[in-house]
């Protein structure tokens, strides 16, 4: 595939669009079509102005096919997003719905903010969508981010481990989180419409128990976290609830540098928080990045 943004051409291979529930679900079909110096949705007519600096990538990726956007600034990349999951018609149609999405990415990828950033994007635009809703009242919010951070397990529990000097040394792996326990999170609010789920506080370095309320009225769910597309063992399980599979790609090198950023910014010396990435944080980020295969759509991570 070639797309050459400072001429007038542009090469994009030609995917087969599928519709599913009133919309269109597969991974291959945010077809862009170029035209007189822009790049067209051919499902819509938002227009992306080309500039052959541009600060974003979206890839959207089914077997060999491979699409590739750039625009001229990062909100094109959430309205990309959002378009993927609004308009939901069996949203409105099904009081009970849920949509999950699974957010992936390493450590310093910008998981977090993209996922809050599209569930704020979608609050805001829900009223558009949802006529039924009384244009003098405020609706609920109907997208919520649950952070796989919420599910580490406690330091206590990390305390009582074979090793427990390796265990917090190595804490951040998946071997130090309780993947059964978002499983059945999962689940129950599949069943239930509702679940209270825990946080995490980086300050104390532990779970915060009930912090996040998911209620009947939250119809699109952005679960965020490192783990979520892994192919073995619970990870599988609770990556097959996902009605989409998001993954936010970038360089190691680069998460690398941010994450240096993030732990000195927590009082860790430089010196100890080099030891840290490269005897974790740089291992966990590796495996994270072969589970970028089973994504449905695949973001290049962006500067914010």
């Amino acid at each position: 595939m070639e797309i050459t943004f400072n001429s007038a051409t542009a090469r994009v291979p030609s995917l087969p669009i599928t519709k599913s529930d009133g919309r269109d679900r597969s991974p291959s079909s945010l077809s862009f079509v170029p035209r007189n110096g822009f790049v067209h949705l051919s499902s819509s007519p938002t227009r992306f102005r080309i500039n052959k600096n541009s600060l974003f990538k979206v890839l959207s990726a089914e077997k060999n096919h491979v699409q590739v956007v750039e625009g001229s600034g990062v909100d094109d990349i959430y309205d990309a997003l959002v378009r993927r999951i609004l308009p939901l018609p069996s949203v409105s149609l099904n009081p009970n719905y849920k949509f999950f999405v699974g957010l992936a990415g390493p450590p310093g990828a910008g998981k977090s903010t993209i996922a809050h950033e599209v569930a704020r994007r979608i609050n805001k635009l829900w009223p558009e969508k949802a006529s039924s809703f009384d244009s003098q009242v405020q609706p609920p919010d109907v997208a919520v981010v649950i952070p796989m951070d919420g599910f580490h397990l406690y330091r206590s529990e990390l305390d009582a481990m074979k090793n427990p000097e390796e265990a917090h040394a190595r804490r951040g792996a998946p071997w130090t989180f309780n993947p059964t326990r978002l499983l059945m999170c999962l689940k129950n609010l599949r069943v239930h419409g509702s679940v209270y789920v825990p946080s995490f506080d980086h300050g104390v370095g532990d779970p915060v128990e009930d912090d996040i309320f998911v209620n009947l009225q939250h119809k699109i769910i952005i679960i965020e976290g490192n783990y979520l597309l892994l192919e073995d063992g619970v990870w599988k399980e609770i990556s097959s609830l996902f009605d989409e599979k998001w993954f936010v790609d970038i360089d190691i090198d680069k998460a690398m540098q941010r994450v240096l950023k993030r732990h000195i910014s927590t009082g860790k010396p430089r010196d100890i928080a080099k030891q840290r990435i490269e005897n974790n944080d740089r291992l966990n980020a590796e495996l994270i990045m072969k589970s970028k295969r089973n994504a449905d759509i695949i973001i290049k991570s962006v500067d914010f």
